[in-house]
């Protein structure tokens, strides 16, 4: 019966033609017209707003980046990514929803494919070594005092490496990119899952080391520092305003690594569990209507990044003038003090050589 069952199996993938090799043209759009202009007209928008907001994120550190922190460093890498995405990526698709079909043929979707895989990978991992960074920092100071900037440069290095490595696999013939079901964007081939068992070794292979395993570490580095964070936050209120201060500062950067990593996963796991779903599931069973949306909302991450860091940078500066004020305060009342102080003494003299007199 086993063998029976394989056997079905072997055959059922041998039959199996994905959407892109059927009689129909693959780049055709499968939506109406008007589909297909929304949504060229929101990916303008998304597009703008990300190529302004990481390329603003990214002039503003370039002004002072010989004080950049590690964790800062991260961050700017991340904007390098979004922009990436924004500047090579988000054009191709813009044209071919306003084109009501992909235009630029076969080479073009993987020039595609392989642009959108290597920088959405390059965000998650660089995303989970910030999470590692703030890990260190928060939960283990004796290994966080010495991450340095050259640290943070050759992790720098690794990540690329990495994100290059698994985009260029495909073209090593073990994988592919290919056309998504509705015509007009292009996205790894999660399809050849339902073809062989090679292509759902591939396919395994990519959701465990460019999803799983680094949104694992993401959430557990995340749990450990809230868990540290609570458990601490009295012993630091007893330290002095120095050391608060760092506390602060460090505390800031881990909220806008939180809401980065936290705005990336709710924008990509919907694509993620469509892409599951399509690799694993019945052959063909995502209606293509409903597989435009988790795309849409995917290339959406690269605009979120620069708006969590204005919020998180405009609440430190309130935060940190509050702090300016009260030293002031505090200041000019001690000047005040020392004036009466040195004015009563002024008298005093003044009285006492009157009567010498």
């Amino acid at each position: 019966m086993t063998g029976m069952a394989s056997d079905h199996n072997s055959s059922s993938q041998e039959d199996y033609l994905p959407h892109y090799l059927q009689k129909e043209d693959p780049f055709a759009s499968k939506l109406s017209r008007e589909a297909d202009i929304v949504a060229g007209f929101y990916l303008t928008v998304i597009g703008i707003l990300s190529t302004l907001g990481n390329g603003y994120v990214i002039f503003m550190s370039s002004k002072r980046k010989k004080k950049l922190r590690p964790a800062e460093i991260m961050t700017v890498n991340l904007a390098v990514c979004d922009l990436g995405i924004s500047v090579v990526g988000k054009p191709f698709s813009i044209i071919s929803f306003f084109s009501h079909r992909w235009v630029f043929g076969w080479m073009g979707c993987r020039w595609y494919g392989w642009a959108g895989f290597f920088f959405g990978c390059g965000s998650l991992i660089t995303m989970t070594a910030v999470s590692l960074d703030r890990y260190l920092k928060i939960c283990h100071l004796s290994y966080g005092t010495w991450l340095k900037r050259h640290h943070a440069f050759i992790c720098l290095a690794l990540i690329w490496a990495y994100a290059t490595f698994w985009a260029t696999v495909p073209f090593a013939g073990v994988g592919s990119y290919a056309p998504e079901p509705f015509g007009t964007s292009c996205t790894l081939d999660w399809w050849l899952a339902q073809a062989s068992v090679a292509g759902q070794a591939f396919i395994l292979s990519i959701l465990f080391f460019c999803l799983l395993l680094p949104t694992a570490v993401i959430v557990f580095s995340y749990v450990k520092i809230i868990l540290k964070v609570k458990s601490s936050t009295k012993e630091v209120a007893h330290y002095d305003s120095r050391i608060q201060n760092s506390h602060i500062l460090e505390m800031k950067l881990t909220k806008v690594a939180m809401l980065i990593c936290a705005g990336f996963l709710i924008a990509w796991i919907p694509y993620a569990v469509v892409s599951v779903w399509s690799a694993f599931g019945q052959p063909d069973s995502v209606p293509i209507q409903f597989s435009v949306v988790p795309t849409l909302l995917a290339k959406s991450a690269a605009m979120y990044n620069p708006i969590i860091y204005q919020v998180i940078d405009c609440k430190f500066a309130c935060c940190r003038s509050k702090g300016l004020k009260t030293l002031q305060k505090k200041s000019s009342l001690n000047k005040s003090r020392m004036y009466s102080i040195s004015a009563h003494r002024g008298s005093t003299a003044m009285n006492e050589t009157q009567l010498e007199v």
